[in-house]
């Protein structure tokens, strides 16, 4: 086992205490030495809560082997982060006051951002759930103030100012008046001073929001998060051609998408659940509609659900076995097929398909490299398609058929560019979706096969 985490930190690990930066187009990020960071996160919401030492520690070298990059976890978590206890009796404030941190608590968050860090990880760092400030739903208390929360927000500044961290503000939550603005500004403008400007910002809405419909012109905002539902209907690509259209430019991706094994529409009886295939969906829909990266999210793992804890929303798989639940392994290949080529020059394009392409399951979604190189095209359901291949400059070009399911590949071989090119997958219906990839041939890129990594990690 400690050969094939080797193995896989070898193709996805980061420098350590990575940086990143946005990019010069404000489309994608970039490490600190100008690379494409390909942003995929995992949800895990109640890591520095629930988990001891030894679990955080396979939890984490797991999303390391499936070639995650962002871990999301929050401080004061929102299953009653403030009054139970963590893993070791500590609770992360005396008397729940943002100005007095119990150091006992801290250092279990110190170790977790450590060892994220030694296995290339970056935390998403969210410094509070949204019911700390605004108790919509939930269980609270409400402690933050503007003041208190400046102070709460230097302190963690400090604390992790030369850790691999992103800031994630808000935490399921709207902006809904004047305090909560007042209150999340001024959390910032502590994390700010407290570590001297050296990480980036974004903020986690509620459910069908983006960070834009709140913080569109905040100067603090380095990129925009979505949270796009827990329903097999959503549409999380029109989230991106939106924000894609804003002034000022800013990079955009989908913070909280469907789960994998949730409860379709929080109704299991009437809608039932949500599985691979629909994480699988909404990660290739959200690349190719302009976004740089993409967050999975598992049920059981966000709130790291076990027999002996009470279940939200019928969660149902403990946390240990959900680990290789099939999602995770397949946004890795994802991420994997999308860095063999130039991804983040990909520009989405709905030319390149026909024009009768119904927005219901079956919608099929295509990007094209503005050097007019390679084009990326996904069939949710396998359907056969005529691609538009004008755009591409090349007069030979080579094409194949990625599996999102176990990373093949089916050779389409070498053809003249005619301007069209029709494609039949060999299999068709739901969960038979497809990634074509064409390449102009002069190019020499490499075969996009992902090595067959699922015999090795179950």
């Amino acid at each position: 086992m400690k050969q094939l985490l080797t193995y896989f930190l070898l193709l996805f690990t980061l420098p350590a205490f990575a940086q990143l930066k946005v990019s010069a187009d404000h489309h994608y990020l970039q490490t600190n030495d100008g690379k494409p960071f390909f942003w995929l996160g995992d949800t895990a919401w109640e890591l520095f809560h629930r988990l001891n030492r030894q679990d955080a520690d396979l939890y984490l070298e797991d999303r390391a082997n499936k070639g995650f990059t962002i871990i999301q976890a929050v401080v004061l978590a929102e299953l009653d982060g403030l009054n139970t206890p963590n893993a070791y009796g500590e609770k992360p404030l005396i008397n729940n006051d943002p100005t007095q941190p119990n150091e006992e608590y801290f250092k279990h968050v110190d170790y977790i951002v450590k060892k994220a860090e030694k296995l290339g990880l970056i935390v998403g760092m969210l410094p509070s759930w949204g019911d700390k400030w605004n108790k919509a739903w939930g269980v609270g208390p409400e402690i933050f103030t503007p003041e208190n929360a400046r102070i709460f927000g230097e302190y963690l500044g400090k604390r992790y100012k030369n850790n691999s961290i992103v800031w994630i503000m808000g935490g399921d939550r709207d902006i809904v008046d004047q305090e909560d603005r007042d209150i999340i500004t001024a959390m910032v403008e502590g994390l700010k001073k407290g570590d001297e400007g050296k990480h980036l910002f974004t903020f986690h809405p509620a459910g069908g929001k983006s960070s834009s419909n709140f913080f569109k012109d905040a100067q603090w905002i380095d990129f925009h998060m979505s949270q796009t539902g827990h329903s097999k209907e959503s549409k999380n690509y029109l989230f991106n051609i939106k924000n894609r259209t804003l002034t000022p430019v800013r990079p955009h991706l989908d913070g909280e998408p469907r789960y994998e094994d949730h409860p379709n529409q929080f109704n299991p009886v009437k809608f039932g659940w949500m599985d691979d295939f629909d994480a699988r969906q909404t990660a290739y829909w959200s690349m190719l509609s302009g976004a740089f990266g993409h967050t999975y999210g598992n049920h059981n793992i966000w709130q790291f659900y076990t027999e002996d804890r009470a279940p939200v929303s019928w969660a149902r798989t403990n946390w240990k076995v959900a680990l290789n639940q099939l999602g995770a392994i397949q946004v890795g290949f994802m991420r994997r097929v999308f860095e063999k080529r130039n991804w983040q020059r990909l520009v989405p394009d709905q030319s390149i398909l026909p024009k009768d392409n119904i927005e219901n399951e079956e919608y099929q979604m295509a990007s094209i490299s503005q050097d007019g190189d390679f084009l990326f095209a996904y069939l949710p359901y396998g359907n056969k398609v005529k691609i538009n291949t004008e755009k591409l400059t090349g007069k030979q070009l080579k094409g194949w058929l990625f599996n999102p399911h176990d990373g093949y590949t089916i050779s389409l071989g070498n053809f003249e560019n005619t301007g069209s090119k029709e494609i039949e997958p060999p299999s068709m219906g739901r969960g038979s979706d497809w990634l074509v990839i064409i390449d102009d041939a002069a190019k020499n890129y490499p075969n996009p096969q992902i090595i067959n990594l699922l015999s090795k990690i179950h």
